[in-house]
């Protein structure tokens, strides 16, 4: 664990735990790298080396004013892979950390990467414009910044408690502790940060950067999503992707590194293992 200095100064935050083929997991919006810690407990404890970073404004990076957007959550996480030299390593991205995998993908290719997995992940393009007709509207994503707001706390609790773990279901009771760990995790956030990232996370384009994968990629998606819609993520992803493969949870919500760990951990070591 430590940290590592991104080209405008700012402090990243990682973990690294294992030893093996390298992993690299970038967290979801507003989280921090303790989101995965499920799944990398499985993986290093399977013989792969597992690296996740705060991204900056979130957990125990920098809270900067400036660089709250995609290119440069991308140009941060060039930086971890760089300066740890890291190679033939695989990128797993979770919701807004499938944003930044694109993303990074887009911009710095894919020279050291070997495979790639978007879990419940944004790209291609989560807000609703003419050339996206079947996306999210924009007063989603203006609900949560007026909640950001207004009370940020109790946005996070409204989360955890309803759609991110599907609570709002019948049927459904996540446990007390597992959105007490989100509620927790979301307020190490920095406002300004989390407040941006929204505007990251939703008004970003990812399709280009999609264009680009030329390596294996596995797409997980829960056809119950309520946060990021399976058919707006999920599925289009895996159709615009090359030899992508798609995996559907039937019924899952959106936080299935909590609500399916152990079926998303397995899913990944498997992933992992395939030769092919």
């Amino acid at each position: 664990m430590g940290f590592i200095a991104a080209g405008d100064g700012a402090q990243i935050y990682y973990k690294d735990w294992g030893i093996g083929e390298p992993v690299v997991l970038s967290h979801g919006w507003p989280l921090n790298s303790d989101s995965w810690e499920a799944q990398m407990l499985l993986l290093a404890s399977n013989g792969y080396r597992c690296i996740a970073h705060d991204r900056r404004g979130h957990g125990r990076s920098t809270q900067t004013w400036d660089g709250n957007n995609m290119d440069t959550y991308a140009d941060d996480l060039a930086t971890l892979i760089e300066t740890l030299d890291l190679r033939e390593v695989t990128l797993v991205g979770f919701s807004t950390g499938g944003g930044e995998v694109a993303r990074y993908i887009g911009r710095h290719g894919t020279g050291r990467v070997a495979k790639v997995a978007l879990v419940a992940a944004v790209p291609p393009f989560m807000l609703r414009t003419p050339d996206n007709p079947g996306g999210v509207p924009v007063e989603v994503f203006d609900g949560l910044r007026a909640g950001s707001s207004a009370d940020r706390s109790q946005l996070y609790r409204d989360l955890a408690d309803g759609p991110f773990f599907g609570g709002n279901r019948p049927g459904a009771n996540p446990s007390q502790g597992m959105r007490d760990a989100f509620w927790l995790r979301c307020l190490q956030a920095g406002h300004r940060n989390a407040y941006e990232c929204i505007a990251a996370f939703s008004a970003t384009d990812f399709r280009k950067d999609l264009d680009a994968f030329d390596v294996p990629t596995l797409v997980i998606h829960g056809d119950d999503d309520q946060v990021v819609p399976f058919e707006v993520g999920g599925k289009a992803s895996a159709a615009r992707i090359n030899g992508a493969t798609l995996e559907v949870y039937p019924g899952a919500p959106h936080g299935i590194t909590d609500t399916h760990k152990e079926q998303l951990g397995n899913d990944l070591l498997q992933f992992l293992m395939r030769t092919a």
